[in-house]
């Protein structure tokens, strides 16, 4: 169904609020941490479950839910997402323990993963010209940067007058007014009822991605158990191992791993994790560490990783429109290399120069919005329409496993190396060797501040910051390089040129047409 020109623009408003709430989430807790710690009395690993119940839990469902939403169709997945949405915000806001809070976040989760491939598919199914789609896709992926950057400014914001579970009551009149517009302006659901959904595909995906963060918060303890490691390395390996046997098997996968043939889709997809690994990272870190260190409010700390979505706005949507005459390869791999230059800034300057890490905050926005609003159409636009809720999910998986991975490993690793290296005053108790927050809670329990284990504790945190800055800097290194390999061929436009494209394999327009031809 071809919609009118102002419907179409009118449906992208509506996906990409739907979009703008997940995003939202997941970071809209970073400022809100210290809060929550002490308020709810969460230990340091229940506070990073806090943050990672919600993207473990999506990132495993994601596959499963874009597959059912080409079943089902992708308008009812929308609606359904956004109820479960709203339900479970309700839910979180009232939360009287961190392990309610915990189950809050991952049914909050489960919402998130039915709606957000139908966000992609909705446009890819709506937009038929390239141009205007890749428009649309580029309001999309700065509204993805943008919501990441607004969490931590709105909770902040909330914070100053209402308590913690305001930040997800904000969710419910946004879901509410999304519903009622979805209603009114998607259009007819689009069902495919030969499209098989397996259940257990979906269980195993999640199984290694929690085998997974439990191995990375394991090691990164100070005193971590092999068992534990080797337990949750087995259950990755196996759930990993079982998944992809059982694709391969299945008439109907939830994952064709066929299609990470064609390189302008795999430069996406990788562009992808590693943009949103950087953008989750830096906010996570940089919050904490100028709330802890510093002792800026949670508004202050918000509106200074703000500066990330300043630079990505401009960027997201100039690529969006230039990339039909310029191609991938400079908007993707430049844009991580020009990120990479941004984070360099951030860490040589993050405890001496505001200015210049302001500056470092914004050209690695400038590189991040860039890749994003592209990478999107590199995934969507290599694949079929009748791909398009599996194409969709392969990418929310990408985002969720970047901003997986960054809290984990770098929460982790702040952690790690603060406990490693801080040097107690004479003393102190060992209790202020756990964490930032422990040794500042130690330091004024007196009636005057201990200002040297303040010290201490604020030199060992700030050498920690210094090397997970250093991980992400690495790690937008080797996006840059990787990407640049796979596009290096690639010319004007989202979809691969018929040269470079999978000989054994149709092109997205040969499957297109014969999709129809079919019907």
């Amino acid at each position: 169904m071809v919609l009118g020109t102002e419907r179409r623009w009118s449906l992208l408003a509506v996906v990409s609020a739907g979009l703008l709430l997940i995003t939202l989430d997941n970071s809209i807790l970073y400022a809100a941490l210290p809060t929550l710690v002490e308020d709810l009395g969460a230990s340091s690993s229940e506070s990073l479950w806090i943050i990672n119940a919600y993207p473990v839990v999506m990132a495993g469902l994601l596959l499963g839910s874009g597959t059912l939403g080409d079943r089902v169709g992708h308008r009812r997945m929308f609606l359904t997402g956004l109820a479960v949405f709203g339900a479970a915000s309700l839910a979180a806001a009232f939360s009287p323990s961190p392990e309610t809070l915990i189950a809050a976040r991952g049914l909050l989760a489960v919402g998130a993963a039915s709606m957000m491939p139908a966000t992609l598919a909705l446009i890819r199914v709506t937009f038929d010209d390239e141009r205007e789609r890749n428009i649309a896709i580029a309001v999309w992926g700065s509204l993805a940067v943008v919501g990441s950057a607004l969490g931590p400014i709105v909770s902040g914001l909330l914070l100053r007058s209402f308590w913690w579970g305001s930040v997800f009551i904000i969710n419910v009149p946004v879901v509410v007014a999304a519903i009622v517009a979805t209603v009114i302006l998607a259009p007819p659901n689009d069902a495919d009822s030969t499209k098989r959904w397996d259940l257990v595909s979906s269980l195993l995906a999640l199984v290694a991605l929690v085998g997974l963060v439990f191995a990375i918060k394991e090691t990164a303890k100070t005193d971590p158990s092999p068992s534990v490691i080797a337990l949750a390395v087995l259950a990755t390996a196996l759930g990993g191992w079982a998944f992809a046997r059982r694709q391969r098997r299945l008439p109907y996968p939830l994952l064709d791993f066929t299609i990470f043939r064609n390189r302008a889709f795999l430069a996406g997809v990788l562009a992808a994790g590693f943009s949103l690994f950087a953008i989750a990272g830096i906010q996570l870190i940089t919050t904490q560490r100028f709330q802890l260190v510093e002792e800026f409010t949670p508004l202050r700390a918000g509106l200074l990783v703000a500066a990330v979505a300043l630079g990505a706005l401009p960027t997201a949507m100039v690529g969006g429109a230039v990339l039909h005459r310029v191609g991938l390869l400079p908007l993707i791999a430049g844009g991580l290399a020009l990120s990479t230059l941004g984070a360099v800034l951030i860490l040589l300057n993050f405890d001496t120069s505001t200015g210049l890490l302001v500056t470092g905050l914004i050209v690695t926005g400038a590189g991040l919005g860039a890749a994003m609003s592209v990478a999107s159409s590199a995934i969507i636009g290599n694949v079929p329409a009748r791909r398009a809720g599996m194409a969709s999910s392969v990418e929310e998986v990408s985002y969720e496993f970047g901003s997986l991975i960054a809290v984990a490993l770098l929460g982790s690793l702040l952690t790690a190396v603060y406990t490693a290296t801080v040097d107690l005053p004479a003393g102190a108790p060992d209790t202020a060797r756990d964490s930032l927050d422990s040794a500042l809670a130690v330091a004024r329990q007196g009636t005057e501040p201990d200002t040297s284990l303040i010290t201490a504790a604020s030199e060992a945190f700030d050498g920690a910051y210094f090397a997970a800055m250093m991980v992400v800097v690495a790690a937008l290194t080797v996006g840059t390089i990787v990407t640049g390999l796979l596009l290096r061929r690639h010319g004007p436009g989202s979809t691969l040129s018929a040269p470079t494209a999978p000989a054994d394999h149709d092109t997205p327009d040969q499957e297109h047409q014969e999709h129809h031809a079919h019907q």
